[in-house]
């Protein structure tokens, strides 16, 4: 009996080390769990073409938003796990709207497997002209003598431009309204019309700013972005924890081959080491992830989920 459960153990990882080879022979859909025009659709697509370069097979990204994620993460946990659905994810998703949009029934560090780290994004204050404030001081300044009447939005309750916000307000001592948005996008949106005074920005406004339609207040960071020089960092202001949280990521359904999880991590560690990528993403402020390994990844996404399990409740951000 013995003989034999080891003689299926290695025709089964004979198998799927013939299935890593031979993989992918068409087409692999990404599926991004937030709406489109945000930092994560932008990634996803951006590495998609070159991973799609890689592999011989187009990537086709397609945004399932919705649910706080919930909806692109059931999409693949109930996917084929067989390396033609993956999921491309914000940190914030996976490592902290689970702790305050409770399932359960669906626990998404549990049902899905970490392939490989990409990026983490910056923080930008960003505010709309109509604010009479031009410095970071004069918008503390502003903040606190109108309690509650500036609209912060954000992409969604529990995201990290949502927990800077909060952050924000704990350090400053001041009272910002918070309006959730389904993406980045969406609150940019308002923010150029006017609907709400400021986002706490994880880079998509940059454009608007430079044309003069936003204005930048503060960055996130140890040093000065160079494109914005005469924005101070939270750092430097005395504010601290305000940053663009855990590294974005790509995971498979669990059951995915381990040959193919592996090829995969191999792929997109050497697609954010390449120095051309590594420009095209830090021009838009991001961060590159150091390289790890899929257990590493897999380590880290626990260590960020309990890390945040412990911060929301001292910012009072509690589970819906």
């Amino acid at each position: 009996m013995i003989k034999r459960i080891l003689s299926l153990l290695v025709v089964a990882s004979l198998a799927g080390a013939a299935h890593a080879q031979s993989w992918p022979t068409g087409p692999v859909r990404v599926i991004v769990n937030v709406a489109a025009g945000g930092v994560a659709d932008r990634t996803a697509r951006l590495l998609g073409v070159r991973l799609g370069e890689a592999l011989g097979q187009p990537i086709v990204v397609e945004n399932r938003a919705g649910g706080e994620g919930y909806i692109g993460f059931e999409a693949v946990a109930n996917a084929a796990p067989d390396g033609y659905t993956l999921l491309f994810s914000p940190g914030s998703s996976m490592m902290i709207s689970p702790h305050l949009v409770r399932r359960a029934d669906f626990d998404p560090v549990k049902a899905l497997t970490p392939v490989a780290p990409t990026v983490s994004v910056p923080m930008y204050l960003v505010t709309n002209p109509k604010v009479p404030a031009r410095s970071l001081a004069e918008f503390i300044a502003y903040a606190r003598a109108n309690p509650g009447k500036l609209n912060y939005g954000s992409a969604g309750t529990g995201t990290m431009l949502h927990l800077a916000g909060e952050v924000f307000k704990r350090e400053t001592g001041t009272n910002l309204t918070h309006v959730p948005y389904k993406g980045a996008g969406p609150a940019l949106k308002d923010l150029l019309g006017g609907q709400i005074e400021l986002i706490f920005d994880p880079g998509i406004a940059t454009e608007h700013v430079k044309a003069g339609r936003l204005r930048m207040l503060a960055v996130s960071g140890a040093q000065r972005n160079p494109a914005f020089p005469d924005a101070p960092t939270f750092i430097e202001s005395g504010i601290r924890g305000v940053d663009g949280g855990p590294f974005f990521g790509y995971y498979a359904p669990n059951g995915t081959p381990p040959a193919v999880v592996a090829r995969l991590n191999r792929e997109v560690t050497k697609l954010v080491e390449e120095p051309g990528l590594r420009q095209s993403l830090a021009s838009q402020g991001l961060e590159i992830s150091p390289p790890m390994a899929p257990e590493a990844f897999a380590g880290y996404v626990r260590a960020e989920s309990q890390r945040y399990a412990n911060l929301l409740p001292e910012l009072g951000i509690r589970s819906q």
